[in-house]
């Protein structure tokens, strides 16, 4: 018999706020976290603006930041993340003598986190000058002096996908399993999906699953708009993220990082901490189809969405709300839609379906966890987030997105989507609590 799987902390820090309660009030008001860009000099890109996080200063959300001075963006962000969610669960950080009852052998860590984005300015500054034009090659004196002299070798270790796994459990004492996925847009709902069969299985009894991203850097920008995937409404960027609208171009590229405190339920119930939701329902699929498209007929998202309706025992039916991927791009709107209605079939236009990239913005290998933490939120408040931008709708796509405003309404069993380039899907399904 497998453990029951419980969420007990969430965190969030991304371009709307620093913390999952100020996201989830701003999304419910419609806000978003777009501006031009200002981590580099986008004025000549096709896309000249994205979803910064603005004013983040890791100095205040942990003790001890001289531990963490070399760490990349993403890591920088899903350790405020991870002070969040810890907090609320009533874990004990930054301490060698944790008082909250949990056995750190048994506390393990699991992100979907990207590749670090380290000092672009002196990279780039480094490629140009130590480059040898009369012997066409690298020059490794001046190219290490100018790239190495300037940054300590810790910074370049950053930019290993599992570093920020590692300052985690630097700042948690966690000494469990530990892993790290780069399945692209559907990381981190793959870390908290594997997370929790860990802790089924009895292998930990608490993990702090998310993922942490940020691409907002001439290479990470140029990659995208190059497969035409980023927004070019660079002249009205507030409404750039349409979901679902017929004048979709594109997402709006952002970063960011998030957690969430998984805990086998009889764990959490002798500590006595708050249990927020279950989480009773994982799959996963791959198309085998393209590296940069979807499968037209949807096969893999359909495939992993049926699997985690059969993981948690339930049936289409029983969704009350969906957290699509919902990116804003012509193929990813349209493939969704197709899977949404071939699995959920005659209760398909009548389940809510919304899209947080709208206000958020895409977070990358951060998305689904945040989307997760919404669907939480959700479940909590009785509440549908808007789609925003909705104002002209595709009349190819034909179900209830939630346009422009929040929308009371009973939640009691919430979808979490996240499909990737390479033809990554994983879909998480979280419910009320229920003793």
């Amino acid at each position: 018999m497998r453990n029951r799987v419980v969420i007990t902390g969430l965190g969030l820090v991304c371009p709307m706020g620093h913390d999952a309660e100020t996201v989830w009030s701003g999304m419910l008001t419609g806000k978003n976290g777009f501006n031009y860009t200002t981590i580099f000099d986008a004025s000549t890109f096709p896309s000249q603006f994205c979803a910064e996080v603005k004013d983040y200063d890791l100095a205040k959300h942990v003790k001890n930041p001289g531990l963490h001075k070399d760490s990349n963006r993403g890591s920088g962000f899903v350790l405020g993340a991870a002070v969040e969610a810890c907090r609320q669960a009533g874990i004990d950080i930054e301490t060698d003598n944790p008082s909250d009852g949990i056995d750190r052998t048994r506390m393990g860590i699991y992100l979907g986190a990207g590749e670090g984005s380290v000092d672009n300015d002196v990279f780039f500054d480094a490629i140009v000058k130590g480059w040898d034009n009369e012997k066409n090659r690298m020059d490794w004196n001046k190219w290490a002096d100018i790239a190495f002299g300037k940054m300590s070798s810790m910074r370049e270790m950053e930019q290993e996908p599992n570093m920020p796994a590692a300052h985690i459990a630097m700042l948690t004492g966690a000494r469990g399993p530990t892993r790290s996925c780069l399945t692209a847009c559907a990381a981190s709902t793959q870390a908290a999906g594997e997370a929790t069969e860990i802790i089924r299985k009895g292998t930990a009894d608490v993990m702090l699953a998310g993922g942490a991203h940020s691409m907002i850097h001439p290479l990470g920008v140029t990659g995208f708009c190059r497969l035409t995937a980023l927004s070019t409404r660079n002249d009205s960027i507030e409404t750039a993220s349409r979901p679902f609208s017929a004048s979709r171009d594109g997402f709006v590229i952002g970063e960011g990082g998030a957690v969430v405190v998984l805990e086998s339920l009889e764990h959490a119930k002798k500590r006595g901490a708050k249990i927020l939701c279950e989480v009773i329902g994982y799959g996963s699929s791959s198309d085998a189809f393209r590296v940069t498209d979807m499968h037209e007929e949807a096969r893999g998202a359909i495939q992993a969405l049926e699997a985690a309706l059969k993981d948690a025992g339930i049936t289409y039916a029983d969704v009350d709300y969906i957290s699509t991927h919902g990116t804003s791009t012509a193929e990813n709107d349209s493939v969704e839609t197709k899977a949404i209605k071939s699995v959920f079939k005659d209760k398909a236009k009548s389940t809510p379906a919304s899209s947080i990239k709208s206000m958020l913005g895409h977070l990358i290998g951060a998305a689904g966890a945040a989307e997760l933490i919404t669907c939480v939120l959700a479940i909590r408040d009785n509440i549908a987030p808007p789609t925003m931008n909705l104002n002209d709708p595709d009349p190819a796509l034909d179900l209830d997105y939630v346009p422009n405003d929040p929308r009371k309404t009973s939640v009691n069993i919430a979808v979490n989507e996240s499909f990737g380039f390479g033809g990554q899907n994983n879909v998480v399904i979280v419910k009320r609590y229920e003793p």
